[in-house]
């Protein structure tokens, strides 16, 4: 079965998620509470517009966010906007195909509960197609990189997620790293390379870059001479990476190496070629109960003061506003539209190359 949408494959239900904030689950109709329409508040440019969108949201008291993201990574974000605006927010937090997953079941029961969704680019990509998102007019657009703007503007990405390689500081030295992919086919690399198990969208990066005809084939021999070790989750890959178990990871997150580097343990981080980024971001829903509070906070993530907040969680953010030493990072970005419509070609080609418990 094609996977056109991520939701037609997704197997995980809402009730894997976990409520981090307990709040009130609004039941208020697609207009919001403020019986204003969506699309007056989210595309409204006048010069009042923050004034605007305070005011509604005050009235409105609360936000609904829907995120696949860490508590500790955008629990942040979401207290500073609490203390600045007064505005009391639940989040749900699940895998991102259970975000999309709950996102889609509540729409199609005609239960209006989710304001905010706060996942990766595929999914809300996803969620436009199934035309559950509201463009959204906000001045902070301006400042953003051009692959964190949708030509349809539904959503828009916060941060990026880079693919970037990883290992362990105390079994392999820095000297010794690899600078190209070639270089992997050293002996010495025999049973200390680890992947991750569904990374094909970074695979669909590599091989733009080095071509896919010796892409694959350079990856057969690296696999066969040496043994890629296929784990499940990118926090789990990095654990393993600190623990020793995978000296050397090919496909971790930049932002979670960087953390635990900045812990002290023995993680640190390069690039063999280019980095491959994807990005991640929100996106206002179009039936959200509160429409000014949804408006005001993509704006606030947006701004300088959210965009630094997701700097200091050591993620790599969207606005052109914040200079940190992780955005100057060589990159290639990967659309989410290839991650939708080409899945099934780099997931299967993953498989071959990579395959399950290897």
């Amino acid at each position: 079965m094609k996977r056109r949408h991520l939701a037609l494959r997704a197997r995980v239900t809402a009730a894997a998620g976990v409520l981090v904030l307990v709040g009130g689950c609004g039941q208020a109709a697609p207009e919001g509470a403020a019986g204003m329409a969506v699309a007056d508040v989210a595309l409204y440019e006048g010069p009042d517009r923050l004034q605007r969108l305070i005011d509604g949201a005050k009235r409105e008291g609360r936000l609904t966010v829907y995120t696949s993201a860490q508590t500790s990574d955008l629990g942040p974000v979401v207290d500073a906007f609490e203390e600045k605006y007064g505005i009391t927010a639940t989040i749900w937090r699940a895998g991102s195909e259970a975000v999309l997953n709950r996102v889609l079941q509540e729409s199609r029961a005609g239960r209006h509960t989710v304001d905010v969704v706060e996942t990766n680019g595929p999914e809300l990509e996803s969620l436009h197609r199934e035309q559950l998102l509201q463009r959204v007019s906000s001045p902070h657009h301006a400042n953003l990189i051009a692959p964190a703007l949708r030509p349809h503007g539904e959503w828009v990405g916060t941060r990026l997620n880079v693919f970037v390689q990883a290992y362990n500081t105390n079994l392999v030295k820095k000297a010794e790293l690899p600078n190209t992919w070639e270089d992997l086919l050293d002996p010495k690399w025999k049973g200390r390379l680890g992947i991750e198990a569904e990374d094909s969208d970074w695979l669909a990066g590599v091989f733009g870059e080095i071509g896919e005809e010796q892409g694959r084939r350079l990856f057969q021999d690296i696999v066969a001479t040496n043994g890629v070790s296929t784990r499940k989750g990118h926090t789990l890959l990095t654990q393993l990476v600190v623990s020793g178990e995978v000296p050397l990871a090919l496909t971790v997150y930049n932002y979670k190496a960087e953390q635990l580097k900045r812990q002290g343990v023995p993680i640190d981080w390069f690039t063999i070629g280019n980095a491959i980024a994807r990005p991640n971001g929100v996106a206002v829903v179009r039936t959200a109960p509160h429409p000014h509070a949804a408006a005001l906070f993509y704006d606030f993530e947006l701004s300088e003061e959210g965009q630094q907040i997701i700097a200091m969680r050591d993620f790599v953010p969207t606005s052109r506003t914040i200079d940190t030493p992780l955005n100057k990072v060589p990159m290639i970005f990967v659309d989410a539209r290839v991650s939708i419509d080409e899945y099934d070609k780099w997931q299967d080609l993953y498989t071959d190359l990579f395959g399950a418990g290897r």
